[in-house]
């Protein structure tokens, strides 16, 4: 199957990284899309096949991801994909709602020539820009989701503060896959992808108090949503 246009799904595409890099991004997107499902057991032989790597760099990524959340290992029994716990929800969006605003502000402060120009380019992302999607026809909800976690991680990316990107990247992927999780049960997910354009105009325009206002009303509006169908 072709994959379309689009955001690039991170991982082993990417020029540049580390093996070690790869394998940790290519593994934490499908715990996070739960192509690996919560509680599914993590082979790292199988996992280093399928991304065509040595075991070394996937054992690394591994490390990473359990202290991450994403993974659990137990002696004797082997590494699971976490389980998704919807009472860490309101964990969650608490940190969020407080960080979220503040990395919007800072991006829309601190964003080089090159952010904004990324996250121009994610505005025009069918799914974000207003009007007919391109080809008449929405785009599926992992598309959706993908596209979500791409300007989450742009601005995240954008307010030039690794450890507050690295904080929120960890606590999106987390809310990712409670959404995953009810994705057939929530009506509004395309107009929750739409509400990403105002913001990111208001960050490439410079905007630091409308986008930490915009920002945090997405986050209540993500954990409103959610909280509807459980």
């Amino acid at each position: 199957m072709t994959e379309r246009a689009g955001p690039r799904r991170q991982g082993l595409a990417e020029p540049g990284l580390s093996h070690a890099e790869r394998a940790y991004r290519a593994i934490r997107d499908r715990l996070v899309m739960l192509d690996i499902r919560p509680g599914a057991p993590v082979n790292e032989e199988q996992l280093a096949h399928s991304l065509g790597l040595g075991r070394t760099p996937v054992r690394e990524a591994l490390k990473r991801l359990q202290y991450e959340r994403l993974i659990a290992a137990y002696p004797r029994r082997g590494t699971f994909a976490t389980e998704v716990n919807i009472t860490d929800l309101a964990h969650i969006s608490e940190v969020r709602r407080q960080l979220e605003p503040m990395a919007a502000a800072q991006a829309a402060r601190r964003a080089g020539a090159g952010d904004r120009a990324r996250l121009t380019a994610l505005l025009r992302e069918p799914g974000i820009i207003e009007g007919p999607e391109t080809g008449g026809a929405p785009r599926p909800p992992e598309e959706l989701m993908r596209l979500d976690l791409a300007v989450h991680r742009a601005i995240y990316a954008a307010a030039r503060n690794p450890y507050l990107e690295d904080t929120l990247v960890q606590y999106d992927n987390l809310a990712t896959r409670v959404w995953c999780l009810f994705v057939d049960r929530l009506p509004g997910m395309a107009d929750h992808i739409r509400e990403h354009g105002p913001l990111l105009r208001t960050v490439v325009a410079g905007d630091a108090e409308k986008a930490a206002e915009l920002a945090r009303g997405h986050i209540d509006g993500f954990e409103r949503a959610i909280r509807a169908v459980i």
